[in-house]
């Protein structure tokens, strides 16, 4: 069996550089000044249930910034809806107000086309 040397090294005074081992735990120390709150050091047992609480808060509003954003977009395009069902409705009106006979009469009065006032003959041939 082998015996463990990293130990006996480490007891022997060679201990790893301090400027290396910086995490971010570290750097919350120092800049946070936490040691008021939380003692000497992070106590490592609550960083997955916090860390998991903040993922869930960043999904949330991810997810409500994404909603508010459908919302607009849909709020947009209802308003393009109305608008070209409003067109398109004039539109229908129009062509329904020149396609009449009259209308079309005073358009061709100008080209001498005038309207039939009998209804037209029927031709029929005999064999």
């Amino acid at each position: 069996m082998s015996q463990n040397t990293f130990r006996k090294k480490l007891k022997s005074g060679n201990k790893p550089k301090a400027g290396s081992g910086k995490t971010i735990f570290t750097w919350i120390e120092e800049k946070l000044d936490v040691t008021k709150l939380l003692g000497e050091g992070v106590p490592v047992q609550f960083v997955p249930p916090v860390s998991f609480v903040v993922l869930l808060g960043l999904i949330y509003i991810w997810g409500n910034h994404r909603a508010d954003n459908m919302v607009r977009k849909i709020e947009k395009v209802q308003q393009e809806v109305e608008d070209l069902r409003a067109d398109v409705t004039t539109l229908e009106a129009e062509y329904m107000l020149s396609s009449m006979q009259s209308e079309l009469a005073k358009k061709v009065a100008n080209q001498e086309i005038v309207e039939l006032e009998q209804p037209p003959i029927k031709i029929t041939l005999k064999d």
